[in-house]
Formats: C-alpha cells, sequence, structure tokens
C-alpha cells in the first residue's frame, strides 16, 4: 500500500489521446498531472523489442502490449472474431500499422457539434505532425509526429495502384490534404507515421518527452478498478499496481482509456444503461447510455496471389470510392505482419474492402460488475442490409482490380478494429450523448472522455489521427 495522492489533473490511459493530452495539459508548469497505464512503461526491456519495429504488428498471443477481446461480429449467422487493443504506452497507436490519414473534412461537420467542425479541428491536425511530404495551409511542419508517405511502390502494392488508374481511378495526390471541396475518390498513398522503419506515435513523441517535466508522473502496470464519485462529482480512482491498492484523488479526472476501457470503467462505476447497472447490482450515478450505440468499419478479406512484399509497411496505398469503400491492398499475409515472413508459408497477401460510412450501430455491455471481466461486444455488422450490400458490391470492385490472381470466391467478414462511439459526444437534444461538446460525462462533474470513445460517427478514414487531434483538441477545455 503506498500513500494516497492528490493531482489537479488524473489521466486514466496512456495511449494516443492520453499522450497527447498529458503533453499538452503538463505544458503549464503550475498543473500536476498524472497518467495511470495498465500497461508497461517504455523502461520495460520487453517494450522496446515489440513496439519500436513499424513493420511488425506485436499483436499475436504472446504480445506483452496487447489486451485481446472477443466479439461478434454479425447476429445471423454468429461470427465471432478476436480484436486486439494496445496496452501500453502508446496504447493501439504504438502497435498498429502505421495509417495516419486524417478524417475527411465532411465527417467532421457533419458531426454538427460546436468546436468540432472542420475549421475547428485542422488547427490540431497540423500541431501534431511534421508532414515531411508537403506543406502549405494544411499540413504541420513543426509537430511531434513525422508522417510520410511510400514514393515507391513494389510488389502487390505496385500492381494494385497499376490496376486502379487502368480501371480509371484518378490519382490523389495528398489523402491528407483534403479541404471541404475536395473530391475524396481515387487511389493514393497512405500517410504514415512510420519513420525509418519505427513507428513514431504519440506515446513516444509527446508522452516521453514530457515525462522530463517535474509536473508529470506515469503510474505504469497500474489498473484503475473504479472512479469514485461524491456528491455528483468525480473526486478519485482505485488503482492496483506494483505497490499495491492505492487512491488518486484529482480535481480533473480524464478517461483516455480506450472505447472498450472507457466505457467498461463508467459502467463498473455506476455510470451507464440503469437497468444492466441494477441487474449487476452497481448503484447507478448517472443514467447514460454508453456502449448502446458502437461503430467500427466492417471489413471483407480477400486473399490474393500476388507476391509478398516484406519488410515494408502493412499497407502502403488505398483506393477509396465515392460509394465510402476503402479497398486496401495489404503488402503481404496476416502470419507474417505479426510473427515475420516464413511464419506460415501458406498465408497470403489479401485484399481488404472495408465499409467507412456504416449505417450499423454495435453494443459494448457489461458481463459483470468486476473490471477484470471482458465486457461483451457485439458489433451486429449484419443489422443493416445496405451495408452488406455496399461491401458485396466493394468486394466485386476488388475482384476486378485483381482479376485473375483471386484465391478465394469467398470473402470472409472481419473488422478493420476501428471500435469508436461507446461515449458519443452530442448536443443537449441528442438521446445518444453520453458526453457534452466538451467532452464532459453529462451528469457528473469533473469527468471527461478523451479517445475514440467521444466520437458520434466514425471517420472516413482510420481513426488514429483523429484521436491524437481529439487528445490535442481537448486539452483547450480541459485547461479551462
Amino acid at each position: 500500500m503506498i500513500a494516497d495522492a492528490h493531482v489537479d489533473v488524473l489521466i486514466v490511459g496512456a495511449g494516443s489521446a492520453g499522450s497527447v493530452l498529458a503533453e499538452r495539459l503538463s505544458a503549464d508548469p503550475s498543473c500536476r498531472v498524472t497518467v495511470v497505464e495498465a500497461g508497461p512503461a517504455p523502461s520495460d526491456p520487453r517494450v522496446a523489442q515489440q513496439i519500436d519495429n513499424g513493420l511488425r504488428l506485436p499483436i499475436g498471443a504472446a504480445s506483452s502490449v496487447v489486451r485481446h477481446y472477443i466479439t461478434t461480429l454479425t447476429d445471423a449467422p454468429p461470427r465471432r472474431s478476436q480484436i486486439t487493443r494496445g496496452a501500453v504506452v502508446g496504447g493501439s497507436g504504438a502497435v498498429n500499422g502505421g495509417y495516419f490519414c486524417r478524417g475527411l473534412p465532411a465527417d467532421f461537420d457533419g458531426w454538427r457539434i460546436p468546436g468540432w467542425a472542420w475549421r475547428d479541428v485542422l488547427p490540431h491536425f497540423r500541431a501534431i505532425e511534421t508532414d515531411v511530404d508537403f506543406r502549405g495551409p494544411l499540413h504541420g511542419a513543426d509537430g511531434p509526429i513525422k508522417v510520410r508517405r511510400v514514393r515507391d511502390f513494389d510488389g502487390c502494392t505496385a500492381s494494385f495502384v497499376a490496376a486502379t488508374r487502368d480501371a480509371g481511378f484518378p490519382w490523389v495526390e495528398d489523402l491528407s490534404g483534403l479541404d471541404t471541396d475536395s473530391p475524396a475518390a481515387g487511389v493514393g498513398a497512405v500517410p504514415l507515421n512510420i519513420d525509418s522503419g519505427t513507428r513514431t506515435g504519440p506515446g513516444g513523441a509527446f508522452l516521453q518527452p514530457a515525462l522530463e517535466r517535474g509536473n508529470v508522473e506515469l503510474l505504469s502496470d497500474t489498473r484503475v478498478s473504479a472512479i469514485r464519485i461524491t456528491g455528483g462529482r468525480a473526486t478519485a480512482v482505485e488503482c492496483a499496481g506494483p505497490a499495491g491498492r492505492h487512491t488518486v484523488t484529482a480535481d480533473r479526472i480524464v478517461l483516455c482509456a480506450g472505447a472498450i476501457g472507457s466505457a467498461q470503467l463508467l459502467m463498473v462505476s455506476g455510470i451507464g444503461p440503469s437497468d444492466r447497472l441494477r441487474e449487476l447490482g452497481i448503484r447507478v450515478r448517472a443514467d447514460l447510455p454508453v456502449g448502446a450505440s458502437t461503430s467500427d468499419h466492417p471489413e471483407w478479406v480477400i486473399p490474393v496471389g500476388w507476391t509478398p512484399t516484406h519488410d515494408l509497411p502493412p499497407l502502403e496505398a488505398v483506393l477509396l470510392t465515392e460509394s465510402g469503400i476503402e479497398i486496401r491492398p495489404y503488402t503481404t499475409g496476416f502470419a507474417a505482419m505479426v510473427h515475420g515472413p516464413g511464419h506460415d508459408p501458406a498465408d497470403r497477401p489479401h485484399i481488404g474492402v472495408a465499409l467507412m460510412r456504416p449505417r450499423s450501430r454495435g453494443r459494448v455491455t457489461l458481463a459483470s460488475a468486476d473490471p477484470l471481466v471482458p465486457p461483451v461486444i457485439e458489433h451486429r455488422y449484419d443489422s443493416e442490409p445496405a451495408d452488406v450490400a455496399d461491401l458485396a458490391a466493394g468486394a466485386e470492385l476488388a475482384y476486378e482490380i485483381a482479376r485473375g490472381i483471386v484465391e478465394s470466391d469467398e470473402p470472409s467478414w472481419s473488422t478493420s478494429q476501428h471500435l469508436a462511439g461507446t461515449t458519443p459526444m452530442g448536443n443537449d437534444d441528442d438521446p445518444r450523448a453520453v458526453l457534452d461538446e466538451q467532452c464532459r460525462v453529462r451528469g457528473i462533474d469533473g469527468l471527461w472522455v478523451v479517445d475514440g470513445s467521444v466520437m458520434p460517427a466514425l471517420t472516413s478514414r482510420g481513426p488514429h489521427a483523429t484521436i491524437a487531434m481529439i487528445g490535442h483538441r481537448a486539452a483547450e477545455f480541459i485547461a479551462g
């Protein structure tokens, strides 16, 4: 047991948003910030050897920097799958494939939330990056995260790009350089936060330098089990770590534990759907629709006979159609992404067909009041027939692009692992909103959520860059 402590701001989770937020708030030397992270610290010798190589995904069964969850992708028939979340400083941004493309301007304007329109978020996108390839008013030149693109394609990526151009799709010079009037359809190089083969995610680019300040503390290998709420205000969190069980009190508490972790922590602390909380014997502090309308990018996977391209990022270019389908030519098989070339000779490169503006909504619900028991996750990808029809049309296009080298007549259901929206922001009249427009939990003072949970709708591109932006944007609200 260690002595209880008090800080100005307590951040639960050192993922992409939490890392950026901690750096931003601690820039004020009078603000004492503590970050609690369930995973290991960068100083753990196991960490660097797993996360530094941006050309590998350290997400296999033996990984010590991820946590695995079971989900049901579809209802009829039930298709169960495993999803992975980073459990390390940097979160999922420390273990992913380096895709760091912004959401489209129409995504943010479509949220219709004050303070989150494209004109509001663009300065924060610029602030987090140094774009090595492009300059100008749409790009950052001195942010901590280096962004670059592969220019000379080889192997399957080169074949894919040539096939899309032959099919009449335009080349999009800069997928992160689109403004409100820019056409989004076409093929282009993926902006990557991989520098000389090494990931430069928010954990390393933002939080680690901030830890040199005297007003920032990191409690790694420490799990938060509950938020303490007194008189309608969040006042502390209960933790368990290397030094035993203890409590940290704070003036402001911010959950940055990801779409699964933040939602589960709210619910076990009494903030969530009241009927389910009462069934589990949890005292209801605020009846809110936590986990009731989640979203993710459904993906169909098609094995292809392209020659694998090793020692390159898993995804170097994508095609986005006007109907919101993103077609992804993965450079190698999944086993090679995780374990390296030669692990499974039968493993082949594949094309992913992802629906980037899905209508379907899933659920995250508590299975138990015990915070160590994983929640029930249901993607419900087949709940909207129009989504299935769009995926089928996207698969047909993918077959045309990869003509003659497809190794399966039937795509298989998968997921982009972009679960979001478990605690969405919204206006006062939005019945789905768990948070207000400044990421404050409705009905509870002193408590915010800042991560992918807050998105009321997924962006039309992978969410990593957007989640880092959310951390940068929300710092202005929490700093007051």
